[in-house]
């Protein structure tokens, strides 16, 4: 699609949105940017363009509209590009669509611009940390000034897509409100981590948030690969279906062909011949069964990308827990703290949960995203000396905690961070855990779960 001369509206104007006013200045867009929301006026918008893109010269500098969008530029526009945060079903993007305006996401409007090779990573849970990993072994493979890790990780791939060549690679953390608008978007190697219930306020259905995560290999064809995880219901059923090439892995069972975990050991499978790759507990920095399959997932990949394995397992074993994901931070007087903030649903706090070897004094509540927590707290397992809840959620999980045994004396509420973090002091003792692992997401006390994992650190460093 040529965006040359084409009045174009970008929806939102977060990260992605102007990322997509970067890239779109660049292909020659006629551009309006605009912000629903009634805390922002236009000359807020104008401002942060200017801070933001100061460096870029634009053949139409975009015109910024906040609030409500007139009808008169709704007729002009020939083309709308949504950051990921809008909703595909608004009144407004429905009329676009309604009239034949194409409607797409930055990733797309960022793969149209692609010259070379991508990897897109997606799932409910691991993306980060398997993102990253990739990221990392390919920098060690190609160098790093030909790999870029892009995507709901934090970094706009249209800010970086037109440094792509034809010896480059992409590797991108994608999102399942990112794949609601792709069209043409095609990685040649892709990977479902696993789907689980999620942003079901968004999707509304599981069937419907499944489908947006399966468009990750929508476009793929049996010469591109789509890696999945045997284990999870849904990337189970998707294999048989799935247009590429299908890779699994599992940490529950053995695979004739595949990645899998054998005792204590990582193995891969062709034809039932069997290689070890790394023992998890020598060789893996990372904890945890979660982090277990992030890594066969991220060596699937990057053997599907082309590393030699030897590169592989050289960066896995030297390889530290992302930021926020199941993170230590410190030990203070006898008490280990580690931050999870980025378990922001409860299959992704499950996944913090099993990780603690010590009674956990556990720090959850949050946003409500139409999740349910009986799995989470059926986790529990006797590891959880504390529950200390916070936020909207903080009653629907202590009612959900009740109902399944947890004795009602070792819920705490607290109507604050801070006053969370130090009643958790207070009752850790030298032996025990704390875990900040919510099972919800930071919004309405926090902008986003980065925020709330550098508060906990800093409390926690700070003491």
């Amino acid at each position: 699609m040529e965006f040359r001369n084409v009045k174009t509206l970008v929806i939102g104007s977060g990260i992605s949105g102007i990322g997509a006013v970067s890239l779109l200045g660049r292909m020659g867009a006629d551009i309006i940017l605009f912000d629903g929301s009634d805390k922002v006026t236009a000359e807020d918008l104008q401002d942060k363009l200017n801070t933001e893109l100061s460096d870029q010269c634009m053949e139409y500098p975009p015109y910024c509209i906040a609030g409500e969008l007139p009808a008169e530029a709704e007729e002009q526009v020939e083309a709308a590009v949504l950051s990921p945060g809008v909703p595909t079903d608004i009144p407004l993007v429905n009329r676009l669509r309604g009239r034949g305006v194409p409607v797409l996401g930055e990733i797309e409007l960022a793969f149209l611009a692609e010259k070379g090779c991508m990897a897109a990573i997606t799932g409910t849970n691991g993306k980060t940390t398997t993102t990253t990993l990739v990221g990392e072994i390919m920098r060690a493979h190609l160098g790093g000034d030909k790999v870029f890790v892009v995507g709901n990780i934090g970094n706009p791939y249209t800010m970086e897509v037109l440094k792509t060549a034809s010896d480059t690679v992409t590797v991108g953390e994608i999102s399942s409100f990112q794949l609601e608008t792709v069209h043409s978007f095609r990685p040649h190697v892709s990977a479902i981590l696993n789907i689980t219930p999620d942003h079901l306020n968004r999707h509304h259905t599981m069937e419907a948030y499944a489908a947006a995560k399966e468009a990750v290999a929508c476009n793929q064809d049996k010469s591109d690969i789509c890696v999945l995880n045997a284990d999870n219901s849904y990337t189970a059923a998707f294999a048989d279906r799935c247009p590429a090439r299908v890779v699994l892995f599992s940490s529950q069972r053995e695979l004739r062909d595949g990645y899998y975990l054998k005792a204590d050991h990582i193995v891969k499978s062709v034809d039932g011949t069997v290689q070890v790759l790394l023992d998890i507990h020598r060789d893996m920095k990372l904890v945890g069964i979660c982090n277990v399959e992030n890594v066969m997932a991220a060596i699937a990949v990057s053997e599907g990308m082309g590393v030699p394995m030897e590169t592989i397992l050289r960066v896995v074993r030297e390889f530290r827990a992302v930021e926020h994901r199941i993170e230590f931070v410190a030990t203070k007087a006898g008490v280990d703290y580690y931050n999870d903030s980025k378990g922001t649903n409860p299959d992704a706090a499950i996944q913090g949960i099993r990780a603690m070897s010590k009674p956990t004094v556990l720090i959850g509540g949050g946003y409500d995203k139409g999740s349910e927590f009986d799995e989470w707290i059926e986790s529990f397992e006797g590891k959880v000396k504390y529950l200390v809840l916070i936020g909207q959620t903080r009653e629907k999980i202590a009612d959900c905690a009740r109902r399944h045994g947890f004795a009602k004396d070792r819920i705490r509420f607290a109507d604050s961070f801070l006053e969370c973090l130090q009643l958790c002091t207070a009752l850790a003792e030298a032996g025990d855990a704390v875990l900040l692992s919510p099972a919800c997401a930071s919004w309405g006390m926090f902008p986003n779960y980065e925020v709330r994992g550098q508060e906990f650190k800093e409390y926690v460093n700070g003491r």
